[in-house]
């Protein structure tokens, strides 16, 4: 549904040169909802920027719901008007609302109506219309000032969705917002993205975000795209940097002579008792250094830290057991013994972990 190839974009100010996207590959499919975080800076703004041609990128392509966007940014009448019918399809959620003080909460929404020349009669009822949708029919003749800062965001909402779009883009919606009424919102654009069939691309820096909403998600540095992925394949992947974001769980080593290994669970895994049967089998005492679990898409999804007595290698059948049991398994930074033993685990870890069930 969205893809961007080879994305760029450098601002030129004062002869100097500020690269903020740097040949961002994205892709995000029709009908789930996708996460770009990063740190300020990241370049995720000027990102999602980019998707709706708000800002012209220096070089690459953006394409939406099949159309190239950055084929039709010509100066020509005919390409404006492509450009205009594009666009329409695309929906922009802003952080601080962008709400019009003046107009009330049915004028706001039908704002953009009356940019597509949309009459009166139908403005009024697809606005009245929307409002419910987003549970805000009863604040119809109410002005943004009488709103609470949700309530806001929910006109904001019903206005990206009055053209229609297939597409709707949320940059940082929730992050002026209390974390109540965060998750209230973040529930809002889940029943969007399923009652509508939205394809929702959000930017945030609010990892909760992700793990609250998204189907996947895409980690930026430096105007690059350093991950990207499901959030159940990004949980699965060895090394993850959003994973261990997604899911922090914190411990060093009690002693030299240890092995220190992350353990992530998924699914039906969570419920099972493998680190005692981990225990009983091989007669070791294990240490539970940190844990973490959550659901994510209904799915319930767990990473606990866990330290074994003795080196790595003397820890590979115990590790090679939890990996038979499907979960997977990857040594925590400095939690090897020695040099040798690091080298060795990240063997282990880019072992594929159907391989222990053989």
């Amino acid at each position: 549904m969205i893809t961007t190839t080879g994305l760029t974009k450098v601002y030129r100010s004062r002869g100097r040169e500020v690269t903020a996207l740097d040949g961002v590959d994205l892709h995000v499919r029709e009908g789930e909802v996708f996460g770009v975080v990063g740190q300020s800076g990241a370049g995720k703004s000027t990102l999602i920027r980019c998707v709706n041609l708000l800002e012209r990128p220096s070089s690459g392509t953006v394409t939406v719901a099949g159309s190239d966007l950055t084929a039709l940014a010509g100066n020509s009448h005919r390409a404006s008007a492509a450009l205009r019918q594009a666009r329409s399809r695309i929906g922009m959620v802003f952080q601080h609302f962008n709400l019009l003080s003046s107009r009330t909460v049915q004028g706001n929404v039908e704002l953009p109506l009356e940019i597509l020349g949309i009459s009166g009669k139908e403005r009024s009822r697809k606005a009245i219309e929307l409002l419910g949708l987003v549970g805000l029919a009863d604040k119809a003749r109410a002005y943004p000032a009488q709103l609470s800062g949700g309530q806001k965001q929910r006109v904001g909402i019903a206005r990206a969705l009055a053209g229609d779009p297939k597409v709707l883009l949320s940059d940082e919606a929730t992050s002026a917002l209390d974390p109540e009424t965060t998750r209230s919102i973040l529930q809002l654009l889940r029943d969007l993205n399923q009652q509508l069939g939205l394809t929702v691309l959000l930017i945030t820096h609010e990892m909760d975000v992700v793990k609250t909403v998204c189907d996947s998600a895409a980690l930026m540095k430096g105007g690059r795209v350093v991950e990207t992925g499901t959030v159940s394949e990004l949980l699965a992947t060895p090394g993850s940097e959003l994973a261990r974001e997604l899911f922090p769980v914190g411990g060093d080593a009690t002693g030299a002579g240890r092995t220190v290994v992350d353990v992530t669970f998924l699914g039906e895994a969570t419920s099972q008792p493998v680190i005692s049967q981990l225990a009983r089998t091989y007669n070791i005492d294990i240490s539970i250094l940190g844990a973490a679990m959550d659901t994510i898409g209904g799915r319930q999804v767990g990473r606990m830290r866990i330290e074994l007595p003795g080196s790595f290698e003397e820890n590979v059948v115990p590790i090679g057991f939890l990996r038979e049991q499907g979960l997977h398994v990857e040594v925590a930074p400095d939690g090897a013994a020695s040099p040798a033993a690091s080298t060795a685990s990240a063997r282990a870890v880019a072992a594929p972990a159907e391989e222990g069930a053989k």
